[in-house]
């Protein structure tokens, strides 16, 4: 196939699954400052944080409020990772390669795309950003569903799969991070251990993991289970051991993918083989950190393998 139609289904994954990682974690932040005692004060500025969009906000904002944070992250068209121009990309990305994706994925994208521009005003206001979030997470699912049952899983599927992987395991090392974050900020009050429960139980629904992790691990929420889990299991879908095995078996479909594969068996080496149980607070920040710059690296060696630019 095509470098360029190969290029524009990986990316349609990935904007696909980023899609659905913003609005689930803006839904359950929103939850979890209700849940939270009130002598803990986090921020919605840490979303911004933990996305690595801190510079393109300071340039469209000067106050770091809930109602900045939430239009910059679903409707402002100047960032690149928000829902809206996510979704703009997307719908771009399928029109042009309509020949390998099902036509009814265009008309869901479409209706989705239409839903989002007439309701925005909904996510933004508090009064049915849970709603509003939730038919957003519902349309990305139904596209997915529908990519699963009617797409040939040929080399367009592949493509399809690396970009999900890439993605779902960039957006899961954000959400922990999100909530390492939270738990380190309260540290010091008298509530902290119903606090850091409340946060581990959040960072697992933002994941819509908690009912899996609980029948995984037939234990209460504890923080080093739960990451553990996120990080180290192999069978569920969004946690970062089974996106890299996923990204390793789709790369091994494909030609010239060597080097790709000898450096996704380094990095599962690197963050999952060597984790430690009970390492928390900042040396986990540091590991996911480094996950994180490790799937930048990758990103550029896949387009370097099969999206070349030609002079």
């Amino acid at each position: 196939m095509l470098s360029k139609v190969a290029e524009r289904v990986y990316w349609t994954a990935r904007y696909l699954e980023r899609i659905e990682s913003t609005a689930r974690l803006i839904s359950i932040y929103d939850k979890l400052l209700f849940d939270l005692p009130r002598t803990v004060q986090l921020s919605w500025y840490n979303l911004i944080t933990i996305n690595s969009l801190q510079k393109d906000f300071s340039e469209r904002y000067a106050v770091q409020d809930e109602r900045n944070v939430i239009k910059f992250l679903i409707g402002d068209e100047s960032n690149y990772s928000s829902i809206v121009s996510s979704l703009k990309a997307t719908r771009e990305n399928i029109r042009t390669t309509r020949d390998v994706i099902p036509s009814d994925v265009w008309y869901a994208i479409n209706e989705l795309n239409r839903y989002v521009k007439d309701n925005i005003q909904q996510g933004i206001n508090r009064g049915k950003r849970h709603e509003f979030l939730n038919n957003i997470i519902c349309g990305c699912q139904q596209i997915l569903g529908t990519l699963y049952s009617d797409m040939p899983h040929d080399a367009a599927w592949t493509f399809l799969r690396i970009g999900r992987n890439l993605e779902r395991a960039d957006m899961t090392s954000r959400n922990i991070d999100a909530a390492m974050a939270g738990i380190m900020e309260a540290q010091d009050i008298d509530e902290a251990v119903n606090t850091h429960q409340i946060i581990w139980l959040n960072l697992l629904r933002s994941l819509n993991a908690d009912h899996s992790y609980r029948r995984a691990t037939r234990q209460a929420i504890k923080g080093y289970d739960v990451v553990g889990y996120l990080v180290t299991n192999q069978y569920f879908p969004k946690s970062i051991e089974y996106c890299l095995n996923a990204l390793i078996s789709a790369c091994e479909q494909l030609p010239n993918s060597e080097n790709l594969t000898e450096y996704l068996d380094a990095i599962k080496a690197d963050i999952v083989d060597d984790y430690e149980p009970e390492s928390l607070g900042q040396p986990l920040r540091d590991d996911l950190n480094e996950l994180q710059l490790h799937i930048i690296d990758l990103h550029k060696k896949i387009s370097e393998t099969w999206f070349p630019v030609w002079d």
